[in-house]
């Protein structure tokens, strides 16, 4: 799986919840900026990707519907890596011959060995059985086989070839199309093939990119049989990100109603990401989402939206009294020390250490980030508790 891209934020950690600002603005915002996208040519045809749904998964219809993961659970596979010549390691359990795979035009067991020899990081098995899984089912196949094929595929390490193998099918519209292009996603994302992986999902949207907040994509599956997944939405937004297309990856994540408290992160995100957008605007969308981390209860997140508002602030050079206030209330609340103590130390510009953050130095203040200097030392400091080193 390729390496994610952390999202854009404004700064570490911080914040609490307030106004109950209206949803409205955000929409249409989310829509005005998600228009050049569909513009531009985010939805314009490449070549098939990879991504092969396996027996059981979600019917392509479901708007939970996931992509296969790259790695299988203990149940669909030995877990035991493979020995040169194919045998397993001692004490082991028996594993899958490889040299009786590379006759096999069983592409279930050629999957499971792709498997495995991942799993022991067998570079020329992986590559035997890549050769195998290229030859073994040649055009024309049912749109079954190839999604199979290109599964083994990205398994063996493969992804350039899963796409080159379900450009050899011409999917019909609906149910076809879904799993087809859910396979040309899984492919395209696992060989880090951004523009691909975003232009799967988009088309797999069909101009509704809120539907996409509904599709689940699996992007790890445990060895205890667990999975990771996210909503598209949000891993559309990653693509985009990695592409630098930072307005489009915003309007995407604007485009579904925000609730609770994956709302929050999402205009959280949002504003990171709109560096362009006036700076009323990009605090709004920050008021939002503090409103919804309030209502969630997430009240470490809405530290963190606090201080970004704070340094959002404070780089226009606007004041910034009021989310310093709300933020020192907030770190009190839950017993956020450090939080409070980072507060202290890094004044506004017109603030001498120690102040109030309205403005006001007094001996109480003074006193406060006394204190907290000396519950939060190093124990290794001055006066602290560790042994001294010789």
């Amino acid at each position: 799986m390729g390496v994610r891209v952390a999202s854009p934020r404004l700064t570490p950690r911080g914040g609490f919840a307030v106004p109950h600002p209206l949803y409205s603005p955000v929409r249409c915002l989310g829509r005005s900026l998600l228009a050049p996208v569909l513009l531009v040519g985010l939805v314009a045809p490449w070549p098939a990707a990879a991504q092969a749904s396996r027996a059981g998964s979600s019917p392509a219809g479901s708007s939970s519907a996931e992509a296969s993961p790259t790695q299988a659970s203990p149940g669909q596979a030995s877990g035991q890596p493979l020995q040169p010549g194919g045998q397993a390691g001692p004490g082991a359990s028996p594993a899958l011959p490889l040299k009786g795979g590379l006759t096999s035009s069983d592409l279930a067991l050629l999957n499971r060995l792709c498997l495995q020899a991942a799993r022991a990081d067998q570079v020329p098995s992986l590559q035997q059985l890549r050769l195998r899984l290229l030859a073994v089912k040649p055009a024309p196949q049912p749109l079954e086989v190839v999604l199979a094929n290109a599964e083994a595929l990205v398994n063996c390490r493969a992804p350039d070839d899963a796409l080159n193998v379900l450009n050899r099918y011409g999917p019909a519209p609906g149910r076809e199309r879904r799993l087809w292009l859910l396979a040309q996603w899984r492919a395209a994302d696992a060989g880090l093939h951004h523009r691909r992986a975003a232009e799967a999902l988009l088309r797999l949207a069909e101009g509704r990119l809120a539907s996409l907040d509904g599709l689940a994509l699996t992007l790890l599956v445990r060895r205890d049989g667990s999975r990771v997944s996210r909503p598209a939405l949000d891993v559309l937004a990653d693509h985009l990100v990695a592409l630098g297309e930072d307005q489009q990856a915003a309007a995407a994540l604007l485009a579904a109603r925000q609730e609770g408290q994956q709302g929050a992160e999402r205009l959280q995100r949002a504003a990171a990401l709109l560096v362009s957008l006036p700076l009323q605007e990009r605090n709004q969308l920050l008021e939002t989402a503090l409103d919804q981390a309030a209502a969630a209860g997430a009240w470490g997140l809405a530290a963190e939206l606090l201080r970004d508002q704070r340094a959002l602030l404070l780089a226009a050079g606007a004041k910034a009294d009021r989310p310093s206030e709300r933020f020192l209330r907030l770190s009190r609340r839950i017993d956020n020390a450090y939080g409070e103590w980072q507060l202290g130390r890094q004044p506004a510009p017109s603030q001498p250490l120690g102040s109030q953050p309205g403005g006001r130095q007094d001996a109480k203040g003074l006193a406060r980030q006394q204190q907290l200097d000396q519950q939060l030392r190093s124990p290794r400091q001055s006066g602290g508790h560790a042994a001294s080193q010789p």
